[in-house]
């Protein structure tokens, strides 16, 4: 899907309009890695969540089904620099549930492309209403900001936190908020 030829001229080119030789003994492989590693952390843009959220399991009981504290990497679309942290997913089964690993790979199918963390979290979401059938849903991500770490207001250690909730989670705000305390445990 990358078209690393593409991206192995546009890295020589960066090189040169930044001042460097895209010849020089350290940067020699330099165009070659990135092209690799775009290929891995752009993933995603080749995955569907559908492929992870249809493989379930029957169950009896729909009580609240949380993950937290999946690690997370990203890369921000607005400056291409990387945003990292960690999500919680919760939702309420309806007669069905997931694999948990395949709660960690639907947050890697969003992760893996060039990101807002607001949109990521609504697609989380949104995919387990969607593709789980789920009763209701919230996601909360914490991540820390490479663009605003590293360049710009330069803050390092400060957090961005969204969340999204959807179906019984909109109207109940007692069972959102057992949600939150357990994230927090």
């Amino acid at each position: 899907m990358v078209d690393k030829a593409k991206i192995i001229k546009a890295v020589k080119m960066m090189l040169e309009a930044i001042g460097e030789d895209p010849e020089r003994e350290g940067l020699l492989e330099t165009p070659e890695r990135i092209a690799r590693m775009y290929s891995e952390i752009f993933s995603g843009l080749s995955e569907s969540p559908e492929e992870h959220l249809s493989k379930t399991f029957t169950i009896e009981q729909n009580d609240i089904v949380l993950e937290k504290d999946i690690q997370f990497y990203s890369m921000c679309e607005h400056h291409f620099l990387p945003f990292y942290g960690k999500v919680h997913i919760a939702y309420i089964p309806n007669g069905k549930v997931a694999g948990l690993s395949k709660l960690a790979r639907t947050v890697e199918v969003f992760a893996k492309r060039p990101q807002l963390q607001e949109r990521m979290t609504s697609q989380i979401a949104n995919s387990l209403m969607e593709y789980l059938d789920a009763k209701g849903a919230v996601v909360v991500v914490e991540a820390e900001h490479m663009c605003m770490t590293m360049r710009g207001i330069k803050k390092p250690g400060s957090k961005t936190v969204t969340s999204a909730a959807r179906g019984v989670f909109l109207n109940d705000s007692k069972l959102k908020d057992e949600v939150y305390k357990m994230i927090l445990i």
